[in-house]
């Protein structure tokens, strides 16, 4: 009994066997042999692309640095490389490079690449209209693009770092996409945000100050403030990893103005309080105060040395405050040294002060100087105006072509052109541009034409009728051009003159028309 069924399940399974060595006979017939131990020499006989629609075969083999042709080793390096070629652009799921068949030394070769899915929607979750508006210019995450992992990457980067910005530092973010079932190939993308609370400063922790109290770090560090001081009381709490780094900066810059010019920070460290509060800590070395011993000129020749003193108003024995010294060299719009030397022409002047010895707490200063020629100006060139006269902008200038470089007249030509309300302050330029060749300089004047004409309206009803005024203001008109029919904009104008027109009525008993 037993012999009678073996017999059968022995004739099955050798059937079956026949058949799968039929199958794989067959198969490695139509498919070329590849021998992986044994790297063979081949010419590309011709390469084909398929799986991807959006692009020109030429265009994706040339990604590929395949070409017709080429000879190449299989398996080997160049098969590697163009895959890897594919990967790095990112836009392809799936890259495989295949031998369609060889005969003798020739291979033809056949790319199938996997497109990404393309973008159908983006849904913005847990988020204000406005947070959401300035994360799309953002993100520039468009409908219609490839979605790959580097753009997912880069999206939850970006927007980590702007909840960051804005005091939610343990904000958690997820860009997640899924597939779009009605569109072939395409995902949809939530981007869902949880700010939780703003983290705010529950202290800071100061070690190694000595010249300056706790209390008065506290007023410099405008930005990084502890809670539950009365003299932060209006001040934001929150914390902000840039705004720690500048206030940082703001107070060595702070300490270097009283003449701890070595004043660093050791060392910074920010930790969790709490759920919602950091503790901010720094360890300072002050170093020591320095003052000014000695102050001397080098190279002035048009002012005398203590000529240059007085204009500079700092003293032997004054703290060492860099800042000052530069504001008094360079800075100071109407009586640094700088201006002194510009107002009469010298525009090639320079200073440099330079330390030229430190003795335990006092420093000896030389300035150096180099005051060239006066410089003649040569043209003025006028550009972005298209509301006026040349002539009349040109008449609100204290500089002309043929004198010397003045400073102070050139910043009164900027405030006068200003205040004439035909061109936008904001945008204004005034440019000295130097030809150190023949000692000239041009004048770039940049502009900015806006309209400052002005319409007043009021109406009302009483007891005599219509009760009402209007009035028109013109700022550009041009009586001259009355009758020269080619300059008119509604009137004619140019000139920069002031046109008023007026009219009032009290219903039944009065009316009155003026122009001006």
């Amino acid at each position: 009994m037993m012999h009678n069924k073996i017999i059968p399940f022995c004739l099955k399974t050798l059937c079956l066997w026949m058949l799968s060595a039929c199958t794989l006979v067959a198969w490695a017939q139509d498919s070329p042999q590849i021998y992986y131990s044994s790297p063979r020499e081949y010419k590309i006989a011709d390469i084909a692309v398929e799986g991807i629609d959006n692009y020109e075969d030429y265009v994706l083999i040339g990604i590929s640095g395949l070409s017709v042709g080429q000879t190449i080793a299989v398996p080997g390096t160049d098969i590697t490389d163009a895959i890897k070629r594919f990967w790095r652009h990112g836009l392809f799921s799936d890259v495989q490079i295949l031998a369609d068949k060889t005969e003798g030394n020739n291979i033809w070769l056949r790319i199938k690449l996997s497109p990404r899915p393309r973008i159908s929607a983006v849904n913005y979750n847990g988020m204000k209209k406005s947070e959401r508006e300035d994360l799309e210019t953002r993100l520039n995450m468009v409908v219609g693009n490839q979605i790959t992992p580097n753009i997912i990457q880069r999206a939850e980067t970006l927007i980590k770092k702007y909840y960051d910005d804005k005091g939610f530092k343990n904000a958690e973010v997820s860009v997640i996409q899924r597939d779009d079932i009605t569109k072939d190939n395409q995902v949809i993308v939530d981007i869902n945000v949880d700010k939780h609370d703003k983290i705010k400063v529950n202290d800071l922790i100061i070690e190694g100050n000595h010249a300056f109290t706790d209390s008065r770090i506290d007023w410099v560090m405008k930005k990084t403030n502890r809670r539950g001081k009365a003299l932060n009381f209006f001040r934001s709490k929150k914390y902000i990893d840039k705004d720690f780094t500048n206030d940082k900066y703001t107070l060595i810059d702070k300490y270097n103005e009283f003449g701890y010019r070595d004043a660093i920070i050791l060392e910074d460290s920010v930790y969790a309080y709490d759920d919602k509060s950091v503790n901010v800590y720094m360890k300072i070395d002050e170093g020591r105060q320095y003052f000014i011993r000695d102050i001397s000129w080098v190279g002035n020749t048009l002012y005398s040395s203590d000529f240059l003193d007085e204009v500079l108003q700092i003293k032997k024995g004054d703290v060492y405050n860099q800042k000052r010294i530069n504001k008094r060299l360079k800075e100071d719009e109407y009586d640094a040294i700088q201006t002194l030397y510009m107002d009469n022409g010298y525009l090639f002047y320079q200073v440099n002060p330079v330390e030229v010895r430190v003795d335990g707490d006092s420093i000896d200063l030389e300035m150096r100087m180099f005051e060239g020629d006066p410089a003649t100006i040569s043209r003025i060139e006028i550009s972005g105006n298209d509301r006026l006269y040349e002539h009349v902008i040109r008449r609100e200038l204290y500089i002309k072509p043929g004198q010397l470089f003045n400073m102070s007249a050139l910043r009164r030509s900027a405030r006068e052109i200003a205040q004439t309300g035909h061109f936008n302050p904001e945008t204004m330029g005034i440019n000295p541009i130097p030809n150190y060749e023949d000692g000239t300089v041009d004048i770039d004047l940049s502009l900015e034409t806006k309209a400052n004409d002005q319409v007043e309206f009021s109406l009302g009803y009483g007891t005599t009728g219509i009760i009402g005024s209007v009035s028109l203001k013109f700022t550009n008109f041009s009586l001259r051009n009355l009758l020269n029919l080619g300059t008119y904009k509604i009137l004619p104008q140019g000139d920069g003159q002031t046109l008023s027109l007026t009219g009032r009525t009290n219903g039944r008993y009065y009316q009155s028309y003026s122009f001006s």
